[in-house]
């Protein structure tokens, strides 16, 4: 039963993505692409659902076919394996006639196997419900046999295709495509899990045409390494699609600025009205919001910025390795850090923030992003020296 409920976990996922990327399958219909990943989307919510052990029962309750769900399930796996194929050459970015070609391939191929699948059982007889072992129960069972040998064949060969195709890619996209890179390395990683469960049917298969009993592969180590593959194949089929919108990307550097935001959110005038926020609030409005807060926190610090802890700040960057632009950087987040430090000393020792007597000019931040910063706040040791006051100059 818990295969069941992580097959369905992968199937919601999937569904999610389909819900999500509507409107943009809509709009871009007459594009190759996204009726491929529409295509993708439907087959493997329809094959999730379907492949649980609770669904493949009701299946053939409702038909009153025994193992009606077998060649169903089979059928739409196969189809998922050329689906998943054809998205992969779609994001390989081939030329146009390529494509086609290749694409008209995997349709055809698949889609015969798929046919192939129906008409072997049709015409073979497999009198006994098998819910988890009608691989093994029927292995030697004429035309049943060379069902279960045409899905295995296909699987593999979609799978081997998926798991090459995303390392290839993978490895020749673009860095700063973060969303693509990830759903490219969990589709590896689902195939290749994909590949064991494989491994595990073709051996417990493959001892039953020798006379030998090895279902134990087929019905215990399969499962759960079918239901980690559907989990890892569905997510990377969903992260490209949600970290390419405008709302993923939002909450995306609604997070990367939290440490410059909690380092800055006491300082800004408690007269400033802020954008305001409730627990519904969209990701646009919560980026909105933060960044203002560190927009009055940075002009609050203005009087603070001490242009010698940036001096020292930008030599001890710049002696750790880092380019011109990674050191000022750096050196403008260690000056805000130590701003931060020495107006909250101030605070507490006399209760007022009016800044020193002669303030520095307001630091040079207009040039760096605000991610950058707070990247630099989070990881870089010289913002912790001057967090902690260890890169203060003397007299400071």
């Amino acid at each position: 039963m818990r295969y069941g409920l992580v097959l369905y976990l992968a199937g919601s996922v999937m569904a999610l993505a389909l819900l999500i990327k509507a409107p943009a399958i809509r709009r871009g219909w007459d594009q190759p692409i996204m009726r491929a990943v529409c295509a993708l989307l439907v087959v493997g919510v329809l094959l999730t659902f379907l492949a649980a052990p609770p669904s493949l029962a009701a299946v053939n309750e409702l038909t009153g076919v025994v193992n009606f769900a077998a060649p169903l399930v089979y059928g739409v796996l196969t189809a998922f394996s050329g689906a998943s194929v054809v998205l992969i050459l779609h994001w390989s970015g081939r030329p146009g006639a390529g494509l086609r070609r290749a694409t008209r391939l995997t349709v055809g191929a698949f889609g015969t196997v798929t046919v192939l699948i129906a008409v072997l059982f049709a015409v073979g007889d497999a009198p006994v419900e098998r819910l988890r072992d009608l691989d093994t129960y029927y292995a030697n069972t004429p035309w049943l046999r060379e069902m279960i040998v045409c899905y295995l064949l296909a699987h593999t060969v979609g799978s081997t295709a998926l798991s090459v195709l995303s390392l290839k890619w993978m490895l020749r996209v673009d860095r700063a495509l973060r969303p693509l890179r990830t759903g490219l390395a969990l589709l590896m990683l689902g195939g290749v899990l994909d590949l064991g469960y494989l491994i595990a049917k073709w051996a417990a298969v493959g001892a039953r045409w020798a006379g030998r009993d090895w279902d134990v592969l087929s019905t215990d180590v399969a499962p759960p390494l079918a239901s980690a593959a559907a989990l890892l194949v569905g997510s990377g089929f969903v992260v490209p699609v949600l970290g390419g919108s405008s709302a993923w990307r939002d909450l995306s550097q609604y997070r990367r600025l939290r440490p410059l935001w909690k380092a800055l959110r006491g300082f800004a005038p408690r007269s400033v009205t802020t954008v305001p926020l409730t627990w519904w609030s969209a990701p646009a409005i919560r980026l909105v919001h933060r960044e203002s807060v560190i927009a009055d926190g940075l002009l609050a610090l203005a009087a603070w910025c001490d242009p010698a802890v940036r001096s020292a700040a930008l030599e001890a960057a710049r002696g750790q390795g880092l380019d011109a632009e990674g050191a000022a950087v750096v050196a403008d987040a260690a000056m805000l850090a130590a701003a931060c430090r020495a107006r909250a000393a101030a605070e507490r020792e006399d209760g007022t923030a009016t800044g020193p007597a002669d303030p520095a000019p307001p630091p040079p931040l207009g040039c760096h992003p605000l991610a950058a910063l707070a990247r630099a706040f989070r990881t870089s040791p010289v913002v912790a020296a001057a967090r902690s006051g260890a890169l203060a100059p003397p007299g400071g």
